[in-house]
């Protein structure tokens, strides 16, 4: 399905930007960027002084790479786009997916012993990478090696042999957890907000992170609660009462307070969570410190929403304009968010701070639409096209300026030219940057570019408990070499292509998707379609699938065997829905031997007929056989429901 974009944020109601927003998550691509391409508003002649912008931002950060941060540097050398970047995104995510420490140990000998780490000594003038290659790969330390020794690869492979991967190993968490660190402010909020004090220039603010991945039990769901509502009181104190705009905030992720926040327990979600999420809203309020709700995965975007609008249509709540939301660009319905955020700020008086990122986890969102057969991905597949979205949305966001606070988090030159060009003289809005990285950049940026607005600083807190799914997301996000903050110091990188302008880089493009990223129904190819399944996590399709799983039900289900194409029924008893015997699923015969003798004469006669049509021919029929069952899904599942007890995701599963 594809859905044009709204002439205006202003035009449609509530409720119809909310089935426009739903109808664009699984939306063919080259239609959503298509739209998006005559709706960003911007001539080609405001595009190349955009684009010259940005080429002086990047030219000056990279006549004072001195200053370079650590991180930026570390990402600079370690990228995707060399074999020991790679190995460490690897290593990573071992240490954070594997729980067998024997294959954890493998992982890592086979990694470590394959990269050439030595070819990374002295290319960066940052001391905290020329010591990774050695020490973050080796100890997690710095140490002192002879700079003349080349033999990286000899020397890691003795120190396999002679230590063992169990040493290698902690050596590596200890290595990971001394990288984490710089991307942490603090390791509680006490301590974060101390070290925020320091920054410069004086008067930066910050968004307060408390590091936390989804709760699985409601102990872990409980620590963290009472963790933001200190951070809310420990931000609030230092906050001033200065207002939510101009002073630090605390941004939460909702699935850290619910250990089944799933669409399909919507109904005790929604009751467990608002409570639990009003609470920390009032605390907020009292301070009028802002409480940003954090973006997460495409299928939990509905969810999120469900609470923010019973947050923003609570009473208690009135008057304060702290509450905020991450919107992610990269997905395809995020311009329908902008809309959807609008109308209901001007229903419920509010002025929404809304964070625009690109997004942190599209490989999983790729991952996971493949296998679930979607008609196609929540998120795009080409760069371009989540740059592009993200300067829509932008236009949108500063043209709803009595309903939203436009928040831009971005890491990229050309996107804060773009966004200063659209918003105009108005410098009622902020960017955002990530803790440890990007300083040069908005140093530079506010050296060229004219009356730069404030700059909050996205700054995680915890401890290396909840450091590594951070750190991955981070490492995956920035490490690409497609990736601004991977290329834009890079001096073999030119500095046109760094700051591309992605509607021109989308004009030019014979199909306006990824081309080795097939859509999930093509992904085998031409060897045979994808199943497809069924988004549970999208209303409407849910109530579509009910609908046609109730009608179902009410026919009348007979079974019995089937011998030379017709189905007998004598003796046919009642099967019963096992969770409630009082109900009927349909009829069923047994096969009495009659059938049975009768079915092998009929086999032998055809063996002969079914060998002689052919291994194609075999195939299509059970190809058809697949595609009639398909057509058919709510009848089956309705049966697996009713005849078999199983669940909706189980039911999609099994067909």
């Amino acid at each position: 399905m594809s859905v044009m974009l709204a002439d205006s944020p202003n035009a449609p109601e509530l409720d119809t930007v909310r089935r426009s927003l739903r109808a664009a998550k699984h939306a063919a691509e080259e239609k959503v960027v298509a739209d998006l391409l005559r709706a960003h508003g911007l001539t080609e002649q405001e595009r190349r002084l955009i684009g010259a912008r940005a080429v002086t931002v990047v030219e000056t950060a990279r006549s004072r790479r001195s200053e370079l941060g650590p991180l930026d540097a570390f990402m600079q050398e370690f990228g995707l786009s060399n074999q020991e970047g790679i190995a460490l995104m690897c290593i990573a995510e071992c240490l954070l997916r594997i729980a067998d420490p024997s294959t954890a140990d493998r992982l890592i000998a086979e990694k470590i012993a394959q990269g050439q780490w030595d070819s990374h000594l002295g290319r960066s003038d940052s001391a905290f990478v020329n010591a990774s290659a050695w020490a973050l790969m080796l100890t997690g330390k710095v140490v002192d090696l002879d700079q003349g020794n080349k033999d990286a690869p000899g020397l890691l492979k003795r120190l396999i042999t002679r230590s063992g991967e169990p040493v290698i190993r902690a050596a590596m968490m200890k290595a990971m957890r001394m990288m984490g660190e710089h991307f942490v402010m603090g390791r509680t909020i006490v301590e974060a907000v101390a070290e925020a004090r320091k920054a410069k220039p004086a008067g930066t603010i910050h968004s307060y992170d408390m590091l936390g991945e989804g709760a699985r039990t409601w102990a872990q769901a409980d620590r963290y609660l009472k963790a933001y509502a200190d951070a809310v009181d420990v931000v609030g104190k230092d906050a001033g009462g200065k207002g939510p705009y101009a002073t630090a905030g605390v941004s939460i992720k909702l699935s850290a307070l619910h250990p089944r926040y799933v669409y399909a327990k919507q109904d005790q979600v929604l009751k467990d969570l608002v409570p639990r999420v009003k609470g920390l809203a009032l605390q907020a309020k009292r301070w009028d410190i802002n409480l940003t709700i954090d973006a997460e995965e495409a299928d939990r975007l509905e969810l999120s929403l469900e609470i923010l609008k019973a947050l923003a249509e609570d009473r208690d709540l009135a008057g304060w304009q702290g509450l905020g939301l991450a919107i992610q660009a990269y997905q395809k319905r995020t311009v329908h968010l902008v809309d959807w955020l609008a109308a209901l700020g001007r229903a419920t008086g509010r002025r929404f701070m809304v964070r625009l990122v690109k997004g942190a986890y599209w490989d999983s969102e790729i991952k996971f639409s493949q296998i679930q057969g979607h008609a196609d991905y929540p998120v795009f597949t080409k760069k371009a096209a989540t740059d592009l979205s993200y300067l829509v949305c932008a236009r949108r966001m500063l043209a709803a300026k009595d309903a939203i606070y436009p928040q831009f988090a971005t890491h990229n030159a050309y996107t804060i030219a773009a966004i200063l060009h659209l918003a105009g003289s108005n410098r009622d809005l902020e960017f955002q940057r990530l803790h440890g990285m990007g300083e040069l950049l908005y140093s530079a940026a506010r050296d060229t570019l004219e009356q730069m607005p404030r700059v909050r600083i996205y700054a995680p807190v915890g401890t290396h408990e909840d450091l590594l799914p951070y750190l991955v997301r981070r490492l995956l996000e920035n490490g690409a070499n497609s990736n601004f903050v991977n290329a834009y110091m890079d001096p073999d990188v030119p500095v046109g292509q760094v700051v591309a302008d992605p509607v021109g880089q989308l004009e030019a493009l014979p199909v306006l998707r990824h081309a080795r990223i097939p859509v999930p129904p093509a992904l085998y190819g031409a060897e045979r379609p994808n199943s497809r399944g069924i988004d549970l996590t999208a209303p409407d399709v849910v109530a579509e699938l009910q609908a046609g799983m109730k009608a179902a039900l009410e026919r009348r289900w007979t079974a019995g065997p089937i011998v030379g194409g017709q189905e007998g029924a004598a003796g046919a008893r009642p099967v019963l829905d096992p969770s409630d015997t009082t109900r009927t699923v349909g009829t069923m015969a047994d096969a009495d031997r009659a059938a049975i003798d009768r079915a092998f004469t009929l086999a032998e006669a055809a063996q002969g007929a079914w060998d002689a049509r052919g291994g194609h021919a075999r195939a299509d029929i059970l190809d058809r056989v697949a595609d009639l069952m398909e057509a058919d899904t709510p009848a089956l599942m309705a049966l697996l429901a009713r005849e078999a007890g199983k669940t909706l995701p189980d039911g999609v599963a099994e067909i």
